[in-house]
């Protein structure tokens, strides 16, 4: 599908951007566009890779101008471009709101203007059942894809998404934390040890974007199954891999935080489509004729289970160190620490 392709990745400096152009950089794509606000990220990923098929880009998804400036002639999108972290959009949700749900209307508005052929748009757990200002705004980033999916002929342009748990030692999560108080002597800060999350690896993820690059079809959004683990048990298995005995300290749930995540609603489940390890949430395509949606009930939604953290597979202790060790970033880190 990428032979002599171009293909265009929205926050392309970020950790699941770089990810994504390692997965595609080595095919027959033709040129691979990485589109951020960032020039020094940027500066370091041109000169890392040294690839004439990488292409640079500044901008800004809230500026519809620069966001077309780099989509003539694209054929497939990847928008990885957002404001991920909780607390930060909790100070600030209007940001949160401009960049993800404005931002991503951007990015569409100029995909159809420009004939993309697909677009796939990133989301996270945090959107099913949201308790924070990002989970909200990313919420409504999918509602903004999956209505605008319905307005443009998908021959044209499809639209369609992801949506995934943790991905493990990404910036700011919670894995490079426990090893940096590791490294200092620190205990490691635990919010709430029975706390339930996600567990998946940036290949994972990107394998999740790809299964949708190849499958989704328009207003789909994409969810693979993973396994889980509490947060108490993450913290012990990195402690054992690193052989040290650093107390455990508890200080309590954060604002905005969740004790389990969801990433398929009792609502989705009802519809969702099991592929195996994956599950296709259809768009819903009823029209504005409401008497479909006061009249016509659906008595499973009273006997299904929405599939959450605390539901999915649990991982052991052990089983958690083996998905550790299969990290760069963690093995880096542990031939640091046995020097």
């Amino acid at each position: 599908m990428l032979k002599n392709k171009t293909l265009l990745i929205t926050g392309g400096t970020g950790s699941f951007g770089h990810a994504v152009m390692r997965r595609f950089l080595e095919s027959e794509v033709k040129e691979i566009r990485i589109f951020s606000r960032d020039e020094k990220k940027q500066d370091d990923m041109r000169k890392q890779y040294k690839s004439d098929k990488l292409k640079f880009y500044i901008g800004d998804i809230r500026d519809i101008g620069s966001v077309k400036n780099a989509m003539y002639n694209v054929d497939y999108i990847f928008h990885a471009a957002a404001l991920k972290q909780v607390p930060s959009c909790e100070f600030f949700p209007l940001e949160a709101v401009k960049t993800n749900i404005l931002g991503t209307d951007n990015v569409l508005n100029a995909a159809i203007e420009c004939e993309v052929k697909k677009v796939i748009c990133l989301s996270t757990d945090k959107a099913a059942y949201p308790i924070n200002a990002m989970g909200i705004s990313k919420a409504m980033m999918e509602k903004v894809f999956v209505a605008k999916s319905k307005t443009v002929p998908f021959e044209r342009t499809v639209i369609c998404g992801t949506r995934y748990g943790n991905v493990m030692a990404s910036r700011g999560s919670v894995i490079p934390l426990f090893i940096e108080q590791i490294k200092s002597g620190q205990a490691l800060t635990v919010t709430n040890p029975n706390m339930t999350r996600f567990l998946m690896s940036l290949e994972e993820a990107v394998e999740l974007v790809v299964f949708a690059f190849e499958h989704a079809q328009a207003g789909d959004i994409m969810v693979q199954k993973s396994p889980a683990s509490t947060i108490g048990d993450l913290a012990q298995a990195i402690k054992d891999l690193f052989q040290i005995d650093n107390d455990i300290k508890i200080i309590g749930t954060r604002h905005g935080e969740k004790q389990y995540e969801t990433l398929l609603t009792k609502e989705e489940k009802v519809v969702a489509v099991d592929m195996g390890d994956f599950y296709r949430i259809p768009a819903d395509q009823r029209d504005l004729n409401y008497d479909k949606y006061f009249i016509e009930g659906d008595q499973k939604l009273s006997t299904v289970e929405e599939y959450n953290s605390h539901n999915t597979r649990r991982l052991s202790i052990e089983e958690i160190k083996e998905k550790l060790l299969m990290l760069d970033y963690v093995q880096a880190e542990l031939r640091g620490w046995r020097k």
